[in-house]
């Protein structure tokens, strides 16, 4: 007769994490997370469609949150501030619920996995293909709308990225926050450079 077992789901992750980190993920076999965390393979599966989904579970709860987000912001605000609140929620989000530690230790799994990187590039493409169909729906017509969602969830992942790398902690929206301003400020000298180009020259009498 089988024993209840309390937080099943966050011992499983708990198990699989410590064994992706020390054999690998593609190394690792159900059974053994299962051993790992004193439950059965039935129980892992109740929990956790296949073993990769111990690593992006969460992941459709993100792209509800981005596209809630953005697609509540009022009419008046520009398209880009509009993603801006979207990315900086899915952030903060991300820090609260597991913090830079786990991220951290996600990331060296998925990064040592050909496999996981593309499941990673796959679930970024599903969040930028979700926040363009969002600004679609906020009348803004493409390409301005896949072009803005790209820049958004490219803005997502290399702060992502400058987060989990960095030897001291830091909050991850404020990360986004300067790559966005980047963003603002190559567009801005892109712009004043093409209007001068455009301006016409005088000649001398």
């Amino acid at each position: 007769m089988g024993r209840w077992q309390p937080n099943a789901r966050g011992r499983l992750e708990k198990a699989a994490m410590e064994l992706y980190a020390e054999r690998g993920f593609d190394q690792t076999p159900v059974a053994e997370i299962a051993e790992r965390a004193g439950l059965t393979e039935r129980t892992f599966f109740r929990h956790f469609a296949d073993k990769r989904e111990v690593l992006f579970a969460g992941s459709a709860q993100l792209q509800d949150l981005l596209v809630e987000i953005v697609a509540g912001t009022p009419a008046s605000v520009k398209p880009i501030d509009a993603v801006a609140a979207g990315i900086d929620a899915i952030g903060a989000a991300l820090q609260e619920s597991r913090g830079r530690a786990f991220a951290r230790q996600r990331q060296s799994i998925v990064a040592a996995s050909a496999e996981l990187r593309e499941r990673e590039l796959n679930k970024l493409s599903s969040l930028a293909g979700a926040l363009a169909d969002t600004l679609r729906e906020r009348d803004v017509d493409d390409p301005a709308a896949s072009l803005l969602a790209e820049i958004g969830i490219a803005v997502f992942r290399i702060s992502f990225e400058r987060w989990v790398s960095a030897p001291r902690d830091q909050d991850l929206r404020v990360l986004m926050r300067e790559s966005l301003d980047e963003v603002r400020s190559l567009a801005a000298d892109g712009a004043r450079v093409g209007a001068a180009r455009s301006e016409p020259v005088g000649h001398a009498a």
